[in-house]
């Protein structure tokens, strides 16, 4: 289990939400999953975002895989993982930083969920704090993700 932040093409006249359902109303689990076929464009997105989080933020691993493409940041902050499939994204963090200790992720974790807004055009949700990514309160953020983890490493340990 992880601390999710969504990323959406959000479409014209809808909320975040809206569009959420809507994707989510056509979803079959039934069906075979689709390879991701990403435009020119959308790759020209994720080159730009991997060297501007490169740049920005610190050094990241990347990885191309049939569904989506994967960037892993391990730095002093800790571990956070961000997907991207051209018309959504999203960005994982491990319940492993419990009080304070979640600050420093979850700040460069909104720092790379505002350079993907900017770079991608996708709007960003974080519904573990009820917030949109670009005028969300990181320290909102960090107290849901560091007291949850908290809560896990006393209870479930």
């Amino acid at each position: 289990m992880t601390y999710d932040i969504q990323f959406l093409r959000v479409l014209p006249g809808r909320t975040f939400d809206e569009t959420l359902e809507e994707i989510n109303s056509a979803y079959d689990p039934d069906a075979d999953l689709k390879p991701m076929s990403l435009t020119s464009d959308q790759r020209v997105v994720w080159d730009g975002l991997v060297q501007r989080i490169s740049q920005e933020v610190g050094a990241v691993t990347t990885e191309n895989y049939p569904y989506s493409l994967t960037l892993w940041r391990d730095g002093p902050a800790g571990h956070l993982q961000l997907d991207y499939t051209g018309d959504s994204a999203d960005i994982q963090i491990p319940y492993r930083y419990p009080g304070q200790q979640a600050l420093p992720i979850m700040v460069e974790a909104y720092q790379i969920a505002r350079i993907l807004a900017e770079e991608s055009g996708l709007e960003g949700y974080d519904y573990e704090a009820d917030q949109p990514v670009r005028t969300g309160d990181i320290g909102i953020a960090a107290a849901k993700l560091g007291g949850i983890a908290r809560w896990a490493q006393e209870n479930l340990t």
